[in-house]
């Protein structure tokens, strides 16, 4: 079963031992995928973490793996790319645990922030995604026209 999207933005507690209680929405969106697990991993570009359904993650990763590993630049990306990576599932009571080094990656506090990202989560620190959404507003603009601006054909 394939995701088409995710919808919605939350604003949850991590408890001391790092475990987060998927909001109820979530849950239900993900109901056709949630027993299969997911993946989460350290995000590319931004300092915050990406919780794939397993699905997801499959496609992504034979993308991935299409890559010639006998090309330097390649083998090098794969190794970033999965640095850290964890399966995780979610306990009894609908919770994930986000391991230590992940916390410490996206510098996650007690307060943070699930936002839909199409087809995967993003899980932030609730300051670092306040001040991102901050920072990019002006750019915003520019950038929506230069990615989906485009001339009708």
């Amino acid at each position: 079963m394939k995701l088409n999207y995710l919808i919605g933005t939350y604003e949850c507690k991590v408890d001391v031992k790092g475990r987060v209680l998927i909001p109820s929405a979530f849950k239900k969106q993900l109901a056709a995928v949630i027993n299969k697990g997911f993946v989460l991993k350290r995000a590319v570009f931004q300092s915050c973490l990406e919780l794939y359904p397993i699905s997801e993650w499959e496609e992504l990763i034979s993308k991935v793996n299409s890559l010639n590993r006998f090309k330097k630049k390649n083998n090098d990306f794969i190794r970033r790319f999965t640095a850290g990576v964890k399966f995780i599932e979610l306990d009894s009571n609908g919770r994930l645990l986000i391991p230590k080094d992940l916390i410490e990656f996206s510098n996650i506090k007690r307060e943070i922030v699930l936002s839909s990202s199409v087809n995967i989560i993003e899980i932030w620190d609730k300051d670092s995604y306040e001040s991102s959404i901050v920072d990019s507003r002006d750019d915003f603009a520019k950038l929506a026209e230069e990615v989906m601006g485009e001339d009708d054909e």
